[in-house]
């Protein structure tokens, strides 16, 4: 069986890319920066995130309560954001075709998979954990509880898993895209976006990373933008494949 680097080697030969797939992934991609980045920036005002989360836990859940309905909202977009990696990579893996392409699918829904688990539970198990908090003889368990999600959903699955996944997911992107459509600049910033992403999993160990892994967001939706620009160029009549 062929890894997907080596399926790469073959994309010369490949016929130029499906427009009705290139601008469903292109919708799909775009849509994931806009919306995650909309979410990230009203969380980060209205409930201080993902700072908040250094906080004590009997903190995290009064200023929950006290923006609940606006935290349950964008943390739902959040959501919406990560579960748009499924179909993008879905439609980019039949874009790519081969092996390639089966693994492009295969690691863009799992990174979408992962990561909706560690972010509904902010929207589906928190607000009763916030409201179990509010009782004295339920405190302590609801606090005992809230952590235990927060490290098994959130750090475990939702950020270590989709950290690596999401990287590996971006590699592979650039390696199908690389040899049809994908500019070299651009190929060259998904690859440092991808490094920089992948720095998250040593974050237990390594704080500093928290800042290079945020970087690595930043910029690769910016790179999820751009490459849904490039994305849908393509698609213009008349247009040939490959062209920057």
């Amino acid at each position: 069986m062929s890894t997907p680097l080596e399926s790469a080697a073959h994309l010369d030969d490949r016929p130029d890319l499906d427009p009705r797939l290139a601008r469903r992934a292109a919708t799909a991609l775009a849509l994931a920066a806009l919306l995650a980045t909309a979410g990230f920036t009203v969380l980060g005002t209205v409930f201080q995130y993902p700072q908040i989360l250094e906080e004590p836990v009997a903190d995290i859940l009064a200023l929950y309560r006290d923006h609940q309905a606006a935290v349950m909202a964008w943390f739902g977009v959040l959501v919406i954001s990560s579960a748009l990696l499924a179909p993008a990579g879905i439609w980019l893996g039949r874009m790519a075709g081969g092996t390639l392409g089966r693994w492009i699918a295969v690691l863009g829904v799992a990174a979408a998979v992962v990561q909706v688990i560690g972010l509904q539970r902010w929207v589906t198990l928190v607000p009763g954990i916030s409201d179990d908090a509010l009782d004295p003889s339920s405190r302590a368990a609801a606090e005992d509880r809230f952590e235990l999600l927060h490290t098994v959903l959130g750090k475990v699955i939702g950020e270590t898993f989709g950290y690596a996944l999401t990287a590996a997911f971006t590699v592979l992107v650039v390696v199908a895209l690389r040899r049809s459509v994908l500019p070299g600049w651009l190929a060259v910033t998904g690859i440092v976006a991808a490094a920089l992403i992948a720095t998250g999993v040593v974050i237990p160990v390594l704080e500093p990373a928290s800042l290079t892994n945020f970087a690595g967001y930043v910029l690769w939706c910016l790179w999820l933008i751009a490459v849904a620009v490039v994305l849908f160029r393509s698609t213009r009549p008349g247009r040939p494949t490959g062209s920057p």
